[in-house]
């Protein structure tokens, strides 16, 4: 138990619902997970008003998520050093304050700028929010529990992010896709304020600089070099220098861990649980395995079938609804069934719902050919997302809730951002419909193997989490 743990378990009792504060983490998840998707349908409109290029318009989806995967490690051990309460209202200040500078912009520079200013709040926010729940979630049943509504609060976010963006540019504006969250977040941060308990670390450490920036530049340059792929071949200078200098700074921050740091951020030690490990090893398949089946699925509707963008999102909606149902229901079940069924359970779901969804062609229907498949990966995804958090997370020692559970969301953003790259790749570029059928039954294939591949590992998961 962390010494914020302790204050804690002193003062829920008697000032704190317990419900308030897992509805405080569930809602700043859910503000991360929906903003990284309810601007997609503004898109069109931002660029028509402030002039973004093709190129510089990715950027507005890129800077956010770019900052969020890149920071989050930083966020993650802020929150062990500083406690969840500050480093979460701290997130939501910036993440709040970038959203209004963001609806308020008038070049595109700024918008891309408040971006990233997001992305940055957001990357304190979320293993924030994981601290809030290993913190005040001691019992295992109540733990799970939490972690349930975590992951649905994630997926109700994605989920409302299509149909709620077409909405608010349509009705509104595209500037309150971003200026809504102001008034949302004043009111979080005054939740937060009230509800949580401040309690700095007992030891006091130090914040160690030096694997702060290699971790976070390292991690920053990796994704933006993946990204890169999405214009440019792998073997083009844009995409391997900034990946191979990623990967250096990722070593350098390694040896520094290891070697010279008195108080490291991220201590390698972590890395010898057997939860953590192999969790975060698997975390990162699973970040594939969600892009296949939100972006891709996405993409199949409306490339394939000629859906619009608010009728592919109300298509996806049956299945986001199916992985909030699951999911809840797994986690509760998490401390009866342990931690391997359900990961063994959603693989074979894996691989049904996607060897099923790749036979879907140019022509075909949506009830026969999407939507029975997509239920099915649905539901794997929810058995499998919160089992893996808690595996990831659960053993987290005295003091490293917060960078163990930001480690946790590092390894899942890096694979879906890895695995968006390699899977647009397999998709092949724009064609007829018959021909982005084929590109994209060949990427639900690679994602039915990455799910056969899920299952596999379970086995090495601890059997409780």
């Amino acid at each position: 138990m962390t010494s914020i743990g302790a204050a804690a378990r002193r003062a829920t009792p008697r000032t704190i619902p317990s419900w308030l504060i897992l509805a405080l983490a569930c809602a700043g998840q859910f503000m991360v997970i929906l903003d990284a998707s309810i601007v997609n349908v503004a898109l069109p409109a931002i660029r028509a008003e402030l002039g973004f290029t093709p190129t510089g318009l990715a950027w507005v989806v890129n800077g956010y998520l770019l900052a969020f995967a890149g920071f989050m490690l930083l966020g993650g051990r802020a929150a062990d050093l500083f406690g969840p309460r500050r480093t979460l209202v701290a997130g939501l200040l910036l993440f709040s304050a970038a959203s209004l500078a963001a609806g308020l912009a008038t070049a595109a520079e700024v918008l891309v700028a408040a971006r990233v200013a997001q992305g940055a709040g957001a990357a304190m926010m979320t293993p924030a929010t994981l601290a809030v729940i290993n913190t005040y979630f001691t019992e295992p049943g109540a733990r799970a529990r939490a972690f349930g509504a975590w992951s649905s609060a994630g997926g109700v976010g994605g989920m409302i992010g299509a149909v709620a963006g077409g909405a608010i540019t349509t009705g509104l504006s595209w500037r309150w896709v971003f200026l809504i969250n102001v008034p949302v977040g004043a009111l979080l941060i005054a939740v937060a304020l009230a509800a949580l308990v401040t309690v700095q670390s007992a030891r006091r450490e130090p914040l160690d600089l030096t694997g702060a920036v290699t971790a976070t530049a390292g991690l920053a340059a990796l994704v933006y070099g993946v990204m890169q792929s999405a214009e440019h071949a792998w073997s083009s200078g844009r995409v391997l220098v900034p990946v191979l200098a990623g990967l250096l700074l990722l070593a350098v921050f390694v040896v520094v861990e290891a070697r010279f740091a008195g108080r490291p951020m991220l201590p390698l030690r972590l890395l010898r649980i057997r939860g953590v490990a192999v969790g975060n090893g698997m975390l990162l398949l699973f970040g594939g395995i969600t892009i296949a089946m939100w972006y891709f699925t996405s993409l199949f509707l409306q490339n394939v079938l000629g859906f619009s963008a608010l009728l592919a999102g109300l298509g996806q909606t049956p299945a986001a609804v199916t992985f909030m149902l699951v999911a809840r229901a797994s986690a509760a079940l998490l401390p009866r069934a342990g931690a391997r069924a359900p990961v063994l359970g959603g693989g074979a779901l894996f691989v049904a719902g996607f060897g099923w969804l790749s036979l879907a062609q140019a022509g075909g229907g949506y009830l026969t050919g999407v939507l029975g498949p997509t239920l099915l990966v649905a539901a794997g995804i929810g058995l499998t997302f919160p089992t893996l958090m808690a595996a990831a997370t659960a053993e987290a020692p005295e003091g490293a809730a917060g960078v163990v559970g930001g480690l946790a969301n590092t390894t899942s953003q890096v694979g879906s951002s890895i695995g968006l790259a390699v899977l647009a790749t397999a998709a092949g570029a724009a064609g007829s419909p018959e021909a982005l059928a084929d590109g994209y039954g060949l990427v639900f294939l690679i994602a039915a193997g990455l799910g056969l591949a899920l299952a596999a590992g379970g086995f090495l998961l601890p059997r409780r989490a």
